[in-house]
């Protein structure tokens, strides 16, 4: 709703008070915060784009979202520390699980911090804290009666002199006959076989042998009812995702084996199971739970269930762990009477493709999160992944050379041409002096109006974890206004440019707020230029009811580009060292 002085024709914003939507009223939980849990990456090998773009980058996204929108939110993480390949890759390197599993824990913080990935605490599953959480969580499940012990047939390589755990045991999927999948879970078609066909050791690629050894199930089979209860009242969940779900549990659900022999993990908690650990995918997300706890107890000193129990609840994850998320995961919340509420949200996203081919480390076609950000600014992927990632879970392409159209084109000749032009052109004919607006004519109040919609109909997206929707919004808006500024010509026609610099410094101002979740380092340097003034970065931004908030007589700080543009040398140095590897 616009207000018109016929004074001095100032607009303003009637009963608007957030540059983005009211976000408690729009989740209808007035007063609920938010907690974001982000797929707890592995605690052996660095980051990669991948990870990135399917997990991370989304949930802080969302988180940022959040925050600006005066939402109290949390996000936590935490390395998984247990597993085979954590042995053996510390055996390589002569260290102790610990000492490895802590330097990788170390360098996760490193490298997120680098791209602008922010957690309120990123723990380990090897905490403490997690490990007394698992076993009184198992203790809970026993007395329950959702514990069985059972004697099984393994795979046990007797070159290697190992049991081996499922992601050590590749072979044929039984489901969908895909080759070179993990026992435990196949990438293809997303589900946990019930024995894999063809097996190999995963160490050695030798045939292993089968022995027997005394596991502890749990009883997933008692959920199946409860489940489908939970799915289908479940309105949030992606509808494809929910029905494929549906479609395991209606086939029949398998208990499922949670502990494994091996000395690297959380002990079973039980007098007679010496020398067995719970396996990973049991107590690695029951960390997201721990891992809060841990953060409530350390910054309020008070206990995180009733906050976890009173607040909506997102878990972000990849495509490829849906059956642990969607199955696994609430099954165990009910198998302890949901003494900690289940999820209300969980996006699930696909993988990222590398010129149209899987990612994958071992094979050496990755780019690594580290090497990226050497070279790059760290807000070019973050923009880059936003605008091609949809809230789906179909797989997203990595192209070295879309990344440079995108980069070019989108962000530097159409948000950071319109942003430099705008503050270069206050400081050089107006002193720096946001200029007194006069009458407005059509082509101004149409202006206006886009700065009181934009917010909104980005929000919207953004509500949704729709960030590739919100960001083309942004854009879209950004053109406009680059349109608007072309079509007033301020450097010609004197009498209106000061209403044109008016509306356009105001219109920078929205597009600082609206791409600090996608591009925070660049969005800060665009409110330090704006408002010469970084101590109360976005503080500002919620004062009065005005969403033309840089008034007349404001005068700008230093401005110069935001974005240096990539030169088609550094990408063809790219696509030259990725072909070497191909």
């Amino acid at each position: 709703m616009l207000n018109n002085d016929n004074n001095n024709n100032n607009f303003q914003l009637v009963n608007e008070k957030n540059t983005f939507i009211n976000i408690k009223n729009e989740l209808s939980e007035t007063d609920k915060p938010v907690i974001i849990t982000s797929a707890l990456p592995y605690a052996n090998g660095e980051i990669h784009i991948g990870h990135i773009s399917s997990t991370y980058l989304p949930a802080d996204i969302f988180t940022r979202f959040l925050r600006i929108s005066k939402q109290q939110v949390y996000h936590v993480c935490a390395s998984d520390d247990f597993g085979t390949p954590i042995i053996i890759k510390a055996e390589k390197e002569n260290k102790r699980p610990e000492e490895f599993v802590a330097y990788w824990n170390k360098r996760d913080i490193e490298d997120f911090s680098a791209i602008g990935i922010s957690f309120d605490k990123f723990f380990q599953t090897s905490s403490k804290e997690n490990q007394d959480f698992v076993q009184n969580v198992f203790d809970k499940l026993v007395i329950n009666g959702h514990i069985y012990e059972k004697e099984v047939i393994q795979f046990y390589c007797d070159f290697d002199k190992k049991f081996l755990p499922d992601r050590y045991v590749i072979g044929i999927c039984p489901y969908c006959k895909s080759d070179d999948q993990y026992s435990d879970l196949c990438e293809k078609c997303g589900r946990v076989p019930e024995e894999i066909l063809d097996p190999k050791c995963g160490i050695c690629g030798k045939p292993p042998i089968k022995k027997s050894s005394n596991h502890y199930f749990f009883k997933l089979s008692n959920f199946s009812h409860e489940l489908k209860e939970w799915l289908n009242s479940n309105n949030n969940l992606q509808p494809d995702v929910k029905n494929y779900v549906l479609y395991w549990v209606n086939e029949g659900l398998q208990d499922w084996d949670i502990t494994r022999d091996l000395e690297w993990g959380i002990s079973i908690p039980l007098e007679e199971a010496k020398g067995k650990v719970f396996y990973g995918w049991f107590d690695n997300h029951l960390c997201y739970i721990s891992t809060f706890n841990t953060l409530l107890k350390e910054r309020f000193k008070v206990s995180g269930k009733d906050i976890w129990n009173n607040s909506i609840i997102y878990h972000f994850i990849g495509k490829d762990i849906i059956y642990h998320h969607f199955l696994f995961l609430p099954a165990i919340r009910m198998g302890i009477n949901r003494e900690y509420k289940l999820p209300d949200y969980i996006p699930v996203r696909g993988h990222l493709m590398l010129h149209n081919k899987k990612l994958s480390k071992s094979r050496n076609w990755y780019i690594s999160l580290k090497d990226f950000i050497s070279k790059f600014n760290p807000d070019f992927l973050r923009f880059y992944l936003a605008t091609i990632s949809p809230s789906n879970q179909d797989d997203i392409n990595f192209d070295w050379d879309v990344f440079y159209s995108k980069i070019n084109n989108e962000l530097i000749d159409n948000i950071g041409n319109f942003i430099n032009r705008t503050l270069s052109f206050t400081k050089k004919n107006f002193n720096g002096i946001v200029p007194e607006p006069c009458i407005y004519d059509q082509d101004d109040k149409n202006a206006i109006e886009s700065i009181m919609d934009i917010s909104k109909n980005s929000g919207k997206f953004l509500l949704n974890t729709e960030t590739d929707k919100a960001l083309k919004y942004i854009l879209k808006f950004s053109n406009f206004f680059n349109q608007y500024f072309q079509k007033k010509q301020p450097w010609k026609n004197k009498d209106t440019s000061s209403t044109t610099l008016y509306i356009s410094i105001n219109a920078v101002r929205t597009l600082a707020i609206l791409l600090a979740p996608f591009i925070p380092n660049s969005a800060e340097k665009i409110w330090l230029q704006l408002t010469n003034n970084k101590s109360n970065l976005w503080e500002q931004s919620w004062n009065g009811s005005s969403i033309l908030r840089i008034e007349p007589g404001h005068r700008i700080g230093k401005n110069s580009p935001i974005f240096k543009k990539i030169e088609k040398i550094e990408i063809e140095k790219e696509k030259i060292k990725l072909g070497k590897n191909g």
